[in-house]
């Protein structure tokens, strides 16, 4: 069968051809790695619309006065992803059973595999460090003042954060299954017992009945690894678009000004 020709191009949509007095431009390899890059991008707004919500999120209002204190919300962030990384690397090798399994699993982490104790090291200090980057960041804005109209919900949800984050520690720290973190775990889920009307109910949930037992770790590692890592991404999402739909507020001595308390400049 014959192979039928190639429609014509029309002369308007036909590229000019250079004018004999223009020096000819060779394109290089970045030059066409650039272009490869930028109709990348554009194939993937072209069918996303991405690029809007960027802008949204990038140029914004921001208070004058604005300083190092306003980085905690983002430093958290970062130590909320650094602990969601090395959590996923920890659990290819940590085994959830109570009768040796989760300890030796833990020393196996950190004595037989590639940078294990590195990684190991990281998640723990690093729930240290997010622990009070959260209650800085907490003190920050009420300080500042930043839990006032329209920004009620952003405060309740940072709350709420902030219980999420003492429950993540709560249930990690049983997780090595050591002879520290055993009874230190008893004694926590003992005083939630003690709580008025829903402690108790929330004591027998937390260990898995009324009594300690070999459920409880399993319980500790689901709340640790599932139910609680999705809750604060689910709410993390909200607070940033609520930071970024109503904006920071500006610092209190900026606020007594009468002047306009914003520039507008990129964030």
């Amino acid at each position: 069968m014959p192979k039928l020709p190639a429609p014509p191009v029309p002369a308007a949509l036909k590229e000019a051809p250079p004018r004999p007095d223009e020096p000819r431009t060779e394109t290089g390899a970045i030059e066409t790695a650039k272009q490869a890059g930028t109709t990348v991008i554009d194939w993937i707004d072209e069918r996303t619309s991405l690029s809007g919500t960027g802008r949204w999120l990038m140029f914004r209002k921001v208070p004058k006065g604005t300083n190092w204190a306003y980085t905690l919300g983002s430093a958290t962030l970062f130590a909320f992803l650094s602990q969601a990384v090395t959590g996923v690397f920890l659990a290819m090798y940590y085994r959830p059973s109570a009768t040796g399994g989760a300890y030796e699993s833990v020393r196996q982490i950190t004595t037989g595999v590639f940078l294990g104790q590195f990684v190991q090291g990281m998640h723990l200090w690093g729930a240290s460090v997010m622990i009070v980057l959260v209650f800085l960041h907490m003190g920050r804005t009420f300080l500042y003042g930043a839990y006032k109209y329209p920004r009620e919900l952003t405060w309740v949800i940072g709350v709420v954060l902030l219980i999420l984050t003492m429950v993540m520690a709560l249930t990690g720290y049983l997780l090595p299954f050591d002879q520290r973190a055993y009874w230190a775990t008893v004694v926590a889920t003992n005083i939630t017992g003690t709580g008025p009307i829903v402690g108790p109910y929330l004591a027998d949930f937390l260990r898995g009945g009324p009594e300690f037992t070999t459920t409880t770790l399993s319980r500790f590692y689901a709340i640790h690894m599932l139910v609680v890592p999705g809750a604060m991404i689910a709410l993390i999402g909200a607070h940033l678009y609520l930071v970024s739909k109503l904006g920071t507020t500006a610092p209190p001595w900026r606020r007594a000004h009468r002047e306009s308390p914003f520039d507008t400049v990129e964030a």
